[in-house]
């Protein structure tokens, strides 16, 4: 699974800078596939997305976390980080994003050219 923010987030900012694959951004900041991984493009309902350009947030409000490039961490660290420094527990698994360790290790190598 990806882990996820609610809305109880306070906006610290703890949780983005601990992200291993650079998952986490401040609500309202578009995000890139290509920050903190060796993406160069992308392939999304066979179209092609060059990595370096700029989706749209998925929150205006709150932190969020893009989950196509969340890994919980695995090949990391033993836990999601992200979850181990909120002050306020408000990074949780995605029940709607269930994904397997061996599935969330692919996905690491496919964003690290592993």
């Amino acid at each position: 699974m990806a882990i996820m923010i609610t809305d109880a987030c306070i906006n610290c900012g703890a949780c983005e800078p601990e992200c291993p694959n650079n998952a986490i951004y401040e609500g309202g900041v578009d995000w890139k596939f290509a920050e903190g991984t060796s993406l160069k493009q992308v392939i999304i309902d066979s179209t092609i997305i060059d990595a370096h350009a700029p989706q749209s947030a998925y929150s205006d409000e709150f932190y969020y976390i893009v989950s196509d490039k969340c890994t919980e961490c695995v090949g990391f660290h033993e836990e999601p980080q992200c979850a181990a420094v909120c002050p306020v527990d408000c990074c949780v698994l995605d029940l709607n994003r269930q994904e397997t360790k061996e599935e969330l290790q692919h996905k690491k190598a496919w964003l690290h050219g592993d």
